[in-house]
């Protein structure tokens, strides 16, 4: 009995794998173009891998043939009345009027043949969602065509979206490789430890993080050698009960009366014996190895505060309270200033230009002021009552 070829065809850059026969007489690489039947018509897509395994249950579909360039083209112009029938359906749901609040369009795809047009919408938060009503109000935007409505998830959305990431990656896990989403639980995060604090396990999607599954066997494989969480065992150091089990160091947290918490590895579990902890070696700085050309290693000594404050006044200039050099004869002697002849002042020059400030210049603060209820002499030397 002839077994038949089977190939993974994908139709998105991130999409799904399916599982098409392919006839002897038509020979394909990886990344090649083909034109297969499916249940919604005629579609394009590029193979993604060869010798496929096949999968139970899964009724499959054969390759028509290679795509040819004239093929290539069209998709190019199918792609544009997507993005086309894509802005009809939200401006239809954003009409003042519309009675579906709360559906969001998402994405359209169109048959290869343009037969069929597939939009995918979000109702999630729309219980009273009527798909026929819809169907039957908007068919009349894309006449000539078969209209199909497709219901998406939370996690459809966010891959579709794409963005920032929960953990800060730049671009989110199902955006970027994720061609299936894998069931996740909570018992994933129990045994990997990690907080079950929403914020920590959940994604932008609202579900639980589709990274929890990526190092879960590895953990359920390293817990089967480990003793179970509240389990009393018999340890080198008495009897205890397991309070925490660290699958990554190969070691449980055990809680012993008389001695109290105790981390215990396995291999110790096992001999009966502690193992002696020997120190963490220390790296000496002869032991680094450097290249002159790339890095230089300075040692920079600790200075006393006397050392400190003899270079302070060193580096500080000459100057007195008014930021003036202390040395005035500089003035008298150099009178060429920024190229220009200044005459040397005289002392009679100087005071005549800066007058000092006698008791009537000064500002009096007492005179300014308005002394009520005081006794003020007249020119005449007798005392007035009346105030300032």
């Amino acid at each position: 009995m002839l077994t038949q070829k089977l190939i993974r065809v994908q139709f998105k850059p991130v999409g799904k794998s399916y599982n098409f026969a392919l006839p002897d007489d038509i020979e394909v690489q990886t990344g090649d173009y083909v034109i297969v039947n499916t249940a919604r018509g005629k579609q394009i897509g590029v193979v993604s891998a060869l010798d496929a395994k096949p999968i139970e249950d899964q009724e499959i579909q054969s390759v028509e043939r290679i795509a040819t360039s004239r093929d290539l083209i069209l998709r190019d112009m199918i792609k544009e009345k997507e993005v086309d029938a894509l802005e009809k359906a939200q401006e239809f749901l954003r009409k003042p009027d519309s009675k579906y609040e709360g559906v969001k369009a998402l994405d359209a795809e169109y048959s290869f043949d343009s037969a069929r047009l597939t939009l995918y919408l979000s109702y999630d938060d729309v219980p009273n969602f009527n798909m026929r009503n819809f169907i039957r109000e908007a068919a009349p935007m894309y006449p000539e065509t078969r209209l199909e409505i497709r219901q998406i998830g939370p996690r459809d959305i966010a891959k579709e979206i794409s963005g920032l990431g929960a953990c800060g990656i730049e671009k989110r896990c199902c955006s970027r490789f994720l061609t299936d989403f894998s069931s996740i639980s909570i018992k994933m995060a129990k045994s990997q430890n990690v907080s079950l604090t929403p914020s920590e396990i959940t994604g932008i999607c609202g579900r639980l993080r589709c990274c929890l599954a990526y190092e879960h066997e590895m953990y359920e494989e390293m817990r089967k050698n480990l003793p179970k969480v509240k389990k009393t065992i018999q340890t080198p150091l008495g009897e205890g009960k397991v309070n925490q089990v660290l699958p990554l160091t190969d070691s449980v947290i055990v809680y012993i009366p008389e001695v109290g918490q105790r981390e215990i590895k396995r291999s110790e579990l096992e001999s009966g014996v502690m193992e002696e902890k020997l120190p963490i070696p220390v790296k000496s700085e002869e032991s680094i190895s450097t290249h002159e050309e790339d890095v230089e290693i300075i040692r920079i000594e600790p200075m006393d505060r006397k050392e400190r404050s003899s270079e302070k006044q060193a580096k500080r200039p000459n100057r007195d309270r008014y930021n003036g050099p202390k040395d005035k004869s500089d003035f008298k002697q150099n009178p060429k200033q920024d190229g220009k002849k200044v005459a040397p002042l005289n002392e009679s020059d100087s005071k005549q230009q800066s007058p000092k400030r006698n008791e009537k210049n000064r500002p009096n603060n007492r005179r300014n002021k308005r002394n009520f209820g005081h006794k003020k002499e007249n020119q005449d030397g007798k005392p007035s009552n009346q105030a300032n």
